[in-house]
């Protein structure tokens, strides 16, 4: 079992009601590992210890119509080392619930407010998710990716993960079955910064394309022209750059 020390924000939009996962840690692959979302459900990382059935059966649970509270309580009460997990759950409504067992590395914690969760371990100090939830709440007029991408720079910001850094990832699901953004830094020294970068070229490159992308139950329609010529350019030279040519 994977040990986990991690800062994250799961967090729900008010207006767009996509869900989402944002997570930074000095492990490799973070994204393969903790973050866990379900359309129109619920958003869920697993951390510290990771047991990635906890995010699964919550899911699971808050399709059949568990608060994101309820959710947490049944898999934990399911879970026979509970108290080395870290888990943080916001459901398709925007209630949050989070659990820091006694068991984590110190610093470890979690704040819940309208919509979010942030929590972490083997961090810094507790200034980590404090300026996370900040952050968050400090920034409700943008969208979902920017205000989880601000909460994990400000996290890192205040410290971080305390042996260093590794991955980040960013996770979110608008209502198509298919995420609307899924972008990872599996290895880097500065992966928050990095993640930023290629948050930066993907919404000038990947966004409008999945934008144009089919939805269930609407007909197929055509790539739009300029995206499409967009995307016939070399990287290098489209919006925001990146790649080789």
């Amino acid at each position: 079992m994977l040990e986990l020390n991690t800062f994250s924000i799961v967090a729900r939009c008010p207006r767009t009601a996509m869900l989402g996962v944002a997570v930074s840690t000095a492990v490799p692959a973070v994204g393969a590992l903790c973050p866990f979302v379900l359309p129109g459900v619920g958003a869920v990382s697993t951390q510290s210890w990771v047991n990635p059935y906890l995010a699964i059966e919550a899911l699971d649970l808050m399709r059949g119509g568990a608060t994101a509270s309820e959710a947490l309580g049944k898999v934990l009460e399911r879970d026979d080392a509970a108290q080395l997990r870290q888990v943080g759950v916001v459901d398709s409504r925007g209630r949050a619930a989070a659990w820091t067992g006694d068991g984590c590395t110190p610093w470890c914690g979690h704040r819940t407010g309208d919509g979010f969760a942030v929590q972490g371990n083997m961090l810094v100090g507790e200034d980590t998710v404090l300026a996370m939830a900040r952050s968050f709440e400090s920034t409700e007029p943008l969208d979902l990716a920017e205000r989880m991408m601000l909460a994990l720079e400000a996290g890192q910001a205040a410290g971080g993960d305390k042996r260093g850094k590794q991955s980040a990832s960013i996770k979110i699901f608008g209502q198509e079955e298919y995420a609307w953004l899924d972008l990872r830094v599996d290895e880097h020294p500065y992966p928050v910064a990095e993640l930023r970068r290629i948050l930066c070229i993907a919404r000038l490159q990947l966004l409008p394309f999945v934008e144009g992308m089919p939805r269930r139950g609407a007909p197929a329609g055509a790539l739009p022209e300029s995206t499409a010529q967009m995307l016939l350019r070399p990287p290098p030279s489209r919006p925001g750059g990146g790649g080789s040519g």
